[in-house]
């Protein structure tokens, strides 16, 4: 359409706001369950899509209006946490090589593949003992047994602990820690079991409690109870969907592609059990591969950690923005301070840009080149832009009012058009949960600014007047591309 003056000085009005972009509330709550790796040690850069697409959701939903809540669903009752808890109280330190960093998850998670090896490479007898003793955790946690809770908490406190440092660097904070076993001592799950037993879909076979799904189109059976009376991941969280659709309006679960069959049963459960599943969204995302195609065990100790990649990120950045200081537009001085923070910004913020960017179905190989490059449509690209507008701004007071109708050369009309669609992306990229929509629109934006940028003088512009209406576009224009990278989660530096 062709838009009428109007349109543009609306525009420039409306981003003069420095929370454009932010919908009023709609008074609907979003819960967002992302990451919730499980506590066995430290974040790998495989499953580093996750913090990254969930944040992002999250934060565009915040955009959008939405009450959003940010949770972590804790795996802190399968064989895996019995197996740990039981490595953990059995090997001493002097049969332990050094932690690779001193950080919690670090510590513990060589206590978790010494119990792996342990149990791989063990006589009969010996593994046999191993294998009761896990048991034995596994049936405390099912009884609600207090001592077992606290002795399995320990350790998954811990290595969460230290799992949420480096998710911090990202950053990726959350608002609650929910945890499998909460639902198993309120008695939560034993509910869900004598509920789903009472289904016409429920069949006892191959020793154990199963849902014959294939009427409903599944047809691989829905295990929710072993023989010995213990329960499942997927049924805990039945009973942590059940509770989330009691809390909230909408919930949202951010998972990687190898669970699609799962959450189909889960769906298919829920609805079997009584519940609107409108409410639930999945975003399912592939996987980080890096160059060489390094494998991702935890157990074996293999795979590239995410603390690794984001110190790597940090480097490459400092060493790029030590290259191009003479192209500063800015008199003043960095400290070395000043640089470790943008080489920080900068690092991680192209880690996260070059992950979010990219439609969460299709795999990603992360290279670096592209990542950092500054000239081309990467995080460095956009933060320039921003870091553009503010060196131009500082020091500068930006007039309430100004003559819009100056504003009128193709470059100038193509920026506020692309300012003024901000909104309407973000709503989108919040509804259909796909943050890469507001990336794609910030390499637009950023193609936007500099055609502007190199055609239309602000503080030499020709007359006051104009001068005035340019500096009011590009305060517009600052506070767009900041709020579009605070939605992606990438750092909007003041000056690079």
């Amino acid at each position: 359409f062709a838009p009428d003056q109007s349109y543009y000085e609306d525009t420039l009005a409306a981003a003069g706001d420095e929370a454009y972009g932010q919908r009023p509330p709609t008074g609907e709550s979003v819960v967002v369950e992302h990451t919730s790796a499980n506590p066995t040690g430290p974040v790998h850069v495989g499953r580093a899509r996750n913090p990254i697409i969930g944040d992002a959701i999250a934060n565009a939903l915040d955009y959008a209006g939405y009450d959003v809540e940010r949770h972590y669903y804790v795996n802190d009752a399968g064989r895996q946490m019995a197996l740990f808890t039981w490595a953990y109280e059995t090997f001493d330190e002097d049969e332990l090589p050094e932690p690779e960093r001193e950080k919690p998850d670090y510590d513990l998670v060589r206590y978790y593949r010494k119990g792996n090896s342990y149990l791989e490479e063990a006589d009969e007898a010996a593994t046999a003992t191993a294998e009761e003793e896990i048991e034995s955790i596994m049936q405390g946690l099912e009884a609600g047994d207090e001592e077992t809770y606290e002795r399995v908490s320990e350790v998954v406190d811990t290595v969460l602990d230290g799992m949420t440092q480096t998710l911090s660097r990202l950053p990726a904070e959350f608002d609650e820690f929910v945890k499998e076993t909460r639902f198993m001592r309120s008695g939560a799950t034993d509910d869900v079991v004598d509920r789903l037993q009472a289904l016409d879909e429920a069949v006892y076979e191959e020793e154990a409690w199963q849902l014959d799904l294939s009427e409903h189109g599944i047809e691989k059976n829905f295990v929710f109870l072993r023989s010995d009376g213990t329960t499942l991941y997927t049924t805990r969280d039945i009973a942590h969907h059940e509770w989330k659709f009691d809390n909230y309006d909408r919930a949202v679960t951010v998972i990687g592609e190898d669970h699609k069959l799962t959450f189909e049963q889960l769906n298919e459960t829920l609805q079997l059990l009584g519940h609107d599943t409108d409410q639930l969204d999945q975003q399912f995302y592939s996987w980080v591969n890096l160059p060489g195609g390094e494998g991702m065990s935890t157990r074996e100790g293999t795979g590239v950690d995410l603390d690794d990649l984001l110190d790597e990120a940090v480097a490459r950045a400092r060493e790029e923005v030590e290259d191009r200081m003479d192209d500063r537009i800015r008199e003043d001085e960095l400290t070395e301070e000043d640089v470790d923070r943008i080489a920080r910004q900068v690092g991680i913020g192209a880690v996260r840009y070059d992950i979010v960017a990219k439609q969460p179905s299709k795999a990603i190989t992360f290279e670096w080149d592209r990542a950092l490059d500054f000239e081309a449509q990467s995080a460095p690209y956009v933060q320039y832009v921003h870091a553009r507008c503010r060196g131009i701004l500082d020091g500068e007071s930006v007039p309430s009012e100004v003559d819009g109708d100056l504003l009128e050369t193709p470059e100038e009309r193509d920026l506020l058009r692309t300012i003024a669609r901000f909104p309407a992306v973000v709503e989108g990229a919040a509804e259909d949960l796909e943050p890469h929509r507001v990336a794609t629109y910030t390499r637009t934006f950023a193609e936007r600014f500099n055609a502007f940028y190199r055609e239309c003088p602000v503080l030499e512009a020709e007359s006051e007047e104009l001068r005035d209406a340019r500096l009011a576009l590009v305060a517009a224009a600052a506070h767009t591309v900041g709020n579009a990278l605070d939605v992606l989660g990438v750092a909007a530096p003041e000056s690079m």
